[in-house]
């Protein structure tokens, strides 16, 4: 593709963008009476129209049906939850057996590490990313003091190389390799907060395998950003949010994903809850737990279906939309948008801007992480003042992601010209 930078060539790829009428199925936020620039859908995607009929159906059958809505609701309150396994196994590359919706992330990630991480004398370490997402670092380091080990030995994190802001596959393995049989698990984000690099979930379950590893994954910034193919590359475990690429609304209801060879396994332990025992004799109410022999067996309690409702609202048009076309769409504005910055810094003669996502497109979503060299603070206020709604980390990076679903190119045109002209005023 040869990129130009034109109003006109971004006018132009939007018309021919098989999927340019779904811009017109969200809310987009307003900026002066305009739609404004949103690229912050790694943080908070944005609210499907239909949202909210999904959740008024929800609240009208509870109005009318009281506890009868169990059974009797337009969508049964009972199996509620059943809705979202097919779905879900397409954006995550999993089968439906191995896929739930329940909770929210962390507790997810805690409830995972229950079952997957049991320390040994021999084997206790997990090796993950260093600036991995602070939740996970809580839950890691918390784990390890659970079961009385120390977290500054214990937690082994891969750093990039010096003058490095990516890390490199063989050094992820290299470091696998390195503690060898003393490692539980290796537990790493599939795509980064910070930095935007998706990492290679495949080359690192393997070698998490060859040393008698588990795999587990927080796929926080990679469902519904990144083709994820979980059962075919071995992946053991993994969690989500639904609130960022997902569009499922603040502190949505998260997932979570089992192997099938492990999900199967009724001994393997875990913290129980009712939800999670076999449905043909749950409401017995017996003592001694039974799990469902799939993902559903990690579930604690029943569903929250309002939270459900608008997970399903957008999840109704991920099906519609296919995850092949959005990232298909995703690589071209992605690169567009690498394009322009590069442009943006041609111009000036200089480097204003370092972009530290890696620029290899297997390697990154739609998230690109820029690291400003001058003036950023004031920089990143200013887009905001001109209808700009980026993401702004300590201590000079601004993350910007045109999600596919609603960003055009257009919008990507847009911001490299307010970059640009701002970048002129502080220069």
């Amino acid at each position: 593709m040869e990129y130009q930078n034109s109003w006109e060539f971004a006018k132009s790829m939007d018309e021919k963008d098989p999927l340019k009428d779904f811009r017109n199925r969200f809310f987009i936020p307003q900026h002066n009476g305009k739609d404004c620039i949103y690229f912050t859908g790694n943080s908070l995607g944005l609210q499907p129209k239909k949202t909210a009929q999904y959740v008024q159906q929800e609240l009208d059958d509870w109005a009318g049906m009281g506890v009868e809505g169990h059974f009797r609701a337009r969508n049964p309150w009972l199996p509620y939850h059943e809705i979202f396994p097919k779905q879900l196994s397409k954006i995550v590359g999993s089968k439906e057996n191995e896929v739930v919706v329940m909770n929210s992330l962390t507790v997810n990630l805690h409830l995972l590490m229950v079952s997957f991480y049991r320390p040994s004398k021999q084997r206790n370490k997990i090796i993950c990313e260093a600036k991995a997402f602070p939740s996970d670092q809580y839950a890691f380091e918390t784990q390890v003091k659970y079961h009385g080990y120390d977290p500054a030995e214990t937690i082994i994190e891969v750093s990039p190389r010096e003058r490095e802001y990516g890390l490199r596959t063989e050094d992820i393995v290299s470091v696998i390799k390195e503690h060898g049989d003393s490692v539980a698990v290796v537990l790493f984000g599939g795509v980064n907060y910070y930095t935007g690099q998706f990492f290679d979930l495949k080359a690192i379950t393997i070698a998490a395998h060859e040393v008698g590893a588990y795999a587990g994954f927080d796929l926080a910034h990679a469902a519904g950003n990144v083709e994820l193919n979980l059962h075919d590359w071995g992946v053991d475990f993994a969690c989500w949010c639904s609130y960022k690429y997902l569009n499922s609304g603040p502190g949505g209801v998260a997932g979570a994903y089992i192997h099938e060879k492990h999900a199967a396994d009724t001994e393997l332990p875990r913290f129980a809850g009712w939800w999670g025992y076999t449905k043909a004799t749950r409401f017995k109410m017996k003592k001694g737990f039974e799990a469902i022999p799939t993902a559903e067996g990690w579930q604690l309690s029943n569903a929250p279906i309002l939270s459900m409702a608008a997970h399903k609202a957008s999840l109704d048009i991920f099906d519609e939309a296919g995850m092949k076309r959005l990232v298909t769409k995703r690589k071209l504005l992605n690169d567009y948008l690498l394009f322009l910055v590069d442009h943006c810094n041609a111009a000036f003669g200089q480097k204003i801007i370092e972009i530290i996502t890696p620029r290899n497109e297997i390697e990154r979503g739609c998230q690109l992480s820029m690291l400003m060299l001058k003036s950023g603070q004031e920089i990143f206020d200013e887009l905001t003042r001109q209808g700009v709604i980026a993401d702004w980390r300590e201590p000079n990076v601004i993350r910007v992601a045109p999600v596919p679903l609603y960003n055009s190119f257009e919008d990507v045109y847009r911001f490299g010209e307010i970059v640009g002209t701002t970048i002129n005023r502080f220069k």
